[in-house]
């Protein structure tokens, strides 16, 4: 090879390289210091029902820190303003909001049947419902609405007569949360912003979280938007990345937010482990250290009371972590040999007990957690041999002293396991016990 020839070839290596790099999904540079920093509502756009934008759509991307103008809406010039505006935006991305927007959603009651985040009202995947059918008639369940969706693994969430769903408009290239009739299906407003996102094994996730007032949605690159639940006015969105130095996982986010009284909880990796943010403005509340630099995984985080003490249970790649409920201090943790990801969470038992599972080998076993003379003690007691049931993505459930789930070594088989993770049966038999 000549010297004009490799120069040539390396030219084309590099110029393929930086291609390569402008599709790559990575966060930003994480500003100095922590806490959250939600932006401001006039960042995005509510839609209709037709689809039709209601505002000006914000640009402003969660892989990078510079904000693109808002495009003009309802007649309004598209000069000097929507610059101003993008400003104005990029200047909010720095602080919390400092008081709650006006006209905020009123509390709503929920049912025993809604269902109004991942797994569920209590996040265990069981229904507080009674009286359901034990066999479904010979041609399934009546069908009563379809919709069609982007590419995905999203779950919906239910409350209070509606569907919410988080969703993707190729087209577009727009992140959306929709909002459906629950009994037709029919349109009820859709929130949408720009965002470039490249399929990896598909691209929505996760589940919206929602206590009927407000509405949680994390999309695929880390950034979390509070809705109005009412029309899907945007409160604020809080990026990840920017806030806590959020490495965005691999498959990008898996996690769904978790919801309670006056807070919205979510992991973070990066700089803390956790973080609790006031549903309002999205304020910090509290954050969890994360001395390990435990990186953020595809787990959501679960609700747990062991030993009197409400706390939340998080698998990243680095263990089993328990945080106290109401400051977020770190109150146990667990080495355990995770591989590449974790898709599944942790599945709560009674005693104290939680089984953990999860892909590419990773061990499945149990690990006991105790407050013991004022010290917090978590030890594995109980892991199954080489060979033994595992599960890739789906979280197992725990009911009646079973355990339920679809694992890989038969895959799509409905499985129930004692509480020490040893096969009873699975749905290529006769279901029963």
């Amino acid at each position: 090879m000549n010297v004009r020839t490799a120069i040539h070839v390396l030219i084309l290596a590099l110029l393929a390289a930086i291609f390569w790099c402008l599709g790559c999904e990575r966060p930003p540079r994480p500003p100095a210091g922590g806490g959250a920093a939600p932006r401001a509502a006039e960042a995005s756009a509510p839609q209709s029902a037709a689809g039709e934008p209601a505002t000006a759509a914000d640009a402003f991307a969660a892989s990078g820190p510079q904000a693109a103008a808002p495009a003009a809406a309802d007649g309004a010039a598209a000069d000097g303003s929507a610059a101003d505006a993008a400003a104005t935006t990029d200047r909010a991305v720095r602080a919390p909001l400092a008081a709650p927007p006006a006209d905020l959603p009123p509390p709503v009651p929920l049912a025993d049947a809604d269902w109004p985040q991942f797994r569920g009202p209590d996040r265990n995947g069981t229904s507080r419902e009674r009286r359901l059918l034990r066999q479904w008639p010979a041609g399934g369940p009546a069908r009563l609405w379809e919709t069609a969706v982007g590419e995905g693994y999203a779950a919906p969430s239910a409350a209070a007569g509606r569907v919410y769903l988080n969703d993707y408009d190729a087209a577009r290239q727009e992140w959306l949360v929709r909002c459906l009739q629950l009994d037709t299906g029919a349109p009820i407003w859709r929130y949408a912003t720009p965002k470039r996102i490249r399929p990896n094994h598909a691209i929505t996730r996760t589940a919206p979280t929602t206590d009927g007032a407000f509405v949680f949605a994390m999309d695929p690159k880390c950034e979390l938007h509070c809705l109005d639940a009412r029309d899907g006015r945007l409160l604020w969105r809080l990026s990840l990345p920017e806030a806590f130095g959020t490495p965005i996982p691999p498959w990008y986010n898996g996690q769904s937010p978790l919801a309670t009284d006056d807070a919205v909880v979510v992991a973070t990796g990066g700089r803390r482990l956790l973080a609790a943010l006031d549903k309002a403005t999205g304020r910090t509340l509290w954050e969890t250290p994360n001395p390990d630099g435990a990186p953020l995984s595809h787990a959501s985080i679960m609700p747990a009371t062991i030993d009197g003490v409400a706390q939340y249970v998080y698998l990243s790649l680095s263990g089993v972590y328990g945080v106290a409920a109401d400051d977020g201090r770190l109150l146990w943790q667990l080495p355990w040999k995770f591989n590449v990801a974790v898709p599944t969470s942790a599945t709560i038992l009674p005693g104290g007990q939680i089984f953990i599972t999860s892909c590419y080998q990773a061990p499945t076993g149990v690990c006991q957690v105790a407050l013991r003379n004022g010290v917090w003690t978590a030890e594995e007691v109980r892991r199954l041999p080489p060979g033994g049931w595992n599960s890739e993505v789906h979280t197992p459930i725990a009911y009646g002293g079973r355990l339920y789930g679809v694992g890989k070594k038969q895959r799509g088989l409905w499985t129930c396991l004692d509480l020490r993770g040893e096969v009873l049966w699975t749905s290529a038999g006769q279901a029963s016990c």
